[in-house]
């Protein structure tokens, strides 16, 4: 059980939490940020000295029932769930081992898609195959080796990766590939995500900075602005589709029908990869 951690994350998904959030009205002089310690205790149906106790890294190990009406009290997503198993020392469920082996299912799909940009990666960001226009929209992503196969630890590392997105989405990037590293870094029976936790913290005060506010999920849709060199900003939806164990997923971007982005997606493939500057 790490009680530090524990206290944190509590402490920190409390704050976030509205009165509203959980059906329960706002009231007058409210001095705290988000729920009250009371307020959670009672809707995890426990004491509010045991609650306290939790966020003051001096409460016994929680039971695995226990744990679970505290999740359910905090609105935990289902990644977050299993963070708050992992740091209070119970299994969270387990995946199976990651693989470089593309789950056919997930081939299947991808193969069918040759008129948008696709590609399959790991739950490290580790890009596995891309089809010609995702190629052309965010270039060539499989040929990176070693640490920098993760598009998590590119992002941290290499500035030229930041040239994808707009400046003013880069402090989002950052949060979002932390929090999905963080909900796959304790899931895995193999050292890897554990190892790009290490290597990330040891080069870059950014990762640290975000690792430590225990952000953690996996978005399954987006909506987001890639910058490509020769079309400028381009908006489009990115859909997720994963795996059973959810190692690996398949990401299809679109775009509406008419809109701008629709168009700029419809000329990457005249324009091709040579005209990619990466």
């Amino acid at each position: 059980m790490d009680r530090d951690a524990l206290a944190d994350f509590l402490r920190r998904r409390r704050e976030a939490l509205q009165p509203a959030d959980v059906g329960l009205p706002a009231g007058t002089r409210r001095r705290a940020h988000g729920l009250r310690r009371e307020e959670v205790a009672a809707l995890a149906q426990m004491s509010t000295d045991y609650y306290a106790r939790l966020e003051q890294r001096r409460g016994p190990q929680p039971s695995e029932q226990m744990i679970a009406s505290i999740a359910r009290a905090l609105r935990l997503t289902l990644d977050e769930r299993d963070h708050l198993f992992r740091i209070t020392g119970h299994n969270a469920p387990t995946r199976v081992m990651r693989s470089d082996h593309v789950a056919p299912g997930l081939m299947r799909v991808y193969d069918r898609l040759d008129d948008t940009p696709a590609m399959i990666v790991s739950d490290l960001g580790e890009t596995l195959v891309q089809n010609r226009l995702a190629t052309a929209l965010i270039g060539d992503q499989v040929a990176h080796t070693g640490s920098a196969r993760s598009a998590v630890y590119r992002w941290f590392t290499d500035p030229a990766e930041r040239r994808h997105y707009p400046e003013r989405d880069h402090e989002y990037q950052s949060r979002i590939q932390v929090a999905a590293l963080r909900a796959v870094a304790g899931l895995s029976r193999d050292r890897r995500a554990a190892d790009l936790v290490s290597a990330l913290s040891a080069v870059s005060e950014e990762f640290v900075e975000i690792w430590v506010r225990h952000e953690v999920g996996v978005r399954e849709t987006d909506h987001k602005t890639i910058v490509h060199p020769e079309l400028g900003d381009i908006e489009v939806d990115c859909q997720k589709l994963f795996t059973d164990n959810r190692a690996q997923m398949l990401l299809v971007f679109t775009a509406q029908p008419g809109s701008e982005g629709y168009e700029k997606l419809q000329l990457l493939g005249v324009l091709g990869n040579q005209q990619f500057v990466s």
